[in-house]
């Protein structure tokens, strides 16, 4: 199993996922703050270097932030 599997499969992290929308429309946090909170809320201290991993961040960020 590679990390990508692994990190896409981590319950703390789609946890903190699930709860970004909240937080992003609550605070009208911008895509470093959502992603430090990601971070904060997983335990991750980065995901960046995993593509599918910051998709899915990113597309939840920008479904929030519209």
């Amino acid at each position: 199993m590679n990390k990508t599997t692994m990190l896409l499969n981590d319950s703390a992290f789609i946890s903190a996922l699930q709860g970004l929308q909240s937080f992003v429309i609550e605070t009208g946090a911008d895509i470093d703050m959502a992603y430090d909170w990601v971070s904060d809320q997983s335990g991750i201290s980065s995901f960046c270097h995993d593509p599918a991993a910051f998709d899915c961040f990113y597309d939840v960020f920008m479904e929030a932030s519209n």
